[in-house]
């Protein structure tokens, strides 16, 4: 796949995410979270690309929380948005210390780390007045985040594509939410970005999520839809099927049944094998956001 077809399937399935979540409209300031990653550095540029023929007029001021990790190159990406162009700002606060203090040496740190930045971030966002906070969280990412509740967690959950902070007074996008992880890394390579490691990140030996991203990636390569079809059943889910009595009346099944002429749920079988890519029809419906059909 070379740089323009990359490109335009990489516009064309986030400006499809955007306008399924409704995630930009008219008049948005967005936060473009950068941390000098593949997918951070991949979102910055998509949404460039967009703002240039998007139908709707939205502002972009990208943001790098520098944790003062030792040896982070300070250097690298006001030199990189100052040759875009781009606004931003730095914003420093020695997140880093307080992790090693505080979090035993073996032990993973991405939780409180994530709870530190995202405090950070969300203040940030507050005081550049911005509407949207972007995070370079992709395809992979959700589908990682689901199995490590599921098999850790012991709840159905992931990264949705757009949500409202705790706090009330953030809202959050993920507009790479449907491009797969291997098109962020070929993106960065032939854009030839320049690449800063997460000290923290990076590191930390035996993570369950390192754990899980290999598991995906070995099913990928027995099926190359495998991973289309777990992410198209995280947005078709069939209350009725599960076992949440929060979710679904089941101890009223019986008096729901009369006004239904007695239909019973769904049956339990499972679907038919299909040649058919799961989410053909879906990426087949024409994009109003602005991106181009590949």
């Amino acid at each position: 796949m070379n740089l323009k077809t990359l490109e335009r399937r990489l516009t064309y399935l986030t400006g499809r995410a955007i306008r399924d979540y409704r995630m930009i409209e008219e008049g948005d300031r967005i936060m473009v979270c950068l941390s000098g990653g593949k997918d951070s550095y991949t979102l910055l540029s998509v949404l460039r690309l967009l703002q240039a023929r998007a139908p709707v007029r939205f502002e972009l001021v990208a943001v790098n929380l520098d944790q003062k990790q030792p040896g982070f190159p300070a250097h690298v990406l006001p030199e990189y948005l100052e040759g875009l162009g781009v606004p931003y700002r730095i914003v420093e606060a020695d997140t880093y210390s307080t992790v090693k203090r505080v979090i035993p040496e073996g032990q993973t740190a991405c939780s409180l780390c994530s709870r530190l930045r995202r405090g950070i971030l969300y203040g940030t966002a507050r005081e550049l007045g911005a509407t949207r906070i972007a995070l370079g969280h992709h395809r992979d990412d959700i589908l990682e985040t689901f199995f490590l509740n599921l098999f850790y967690g012991g709840r159905l959950a992931a990264m949705p594509p757009k949500l409202r902070s705790q706090d009330g007074d953030n809202v959050v996008i993920r507009p790479l939410a449907y491009v797969p992880e291997r098109y962020t890394e070929r993106y960065a390579e032939r854009m030839q970005f320049p690449i800063i490691p997460c000290d923290l990140c990076g590191s930390q030996p035996n993570l369950k999520r390192q754990a899980i991203k290999a598991m995906l990636r070995g099913w990928e390569d027995e099926d190359p839809r495998r991973l289309k079809s777990l992410f198209s059943a995280l947005q078709n889910v069939q209350p009725s099927q599960l076992a949440d009595r929060n979710l679904f009346d089941f101890r009223g099944l019986e008096a729901l049944a009369g006004a239904a002429g007695r239909q019973s749920p769904a049956a339990e079988t499972a679907p038919e094998e299909s040649e058919d890519d799961p989410l053909a029809a879906v990426e087949a419906v024409p994009l109003a956001f602005g991106g181009v059909r590949p």
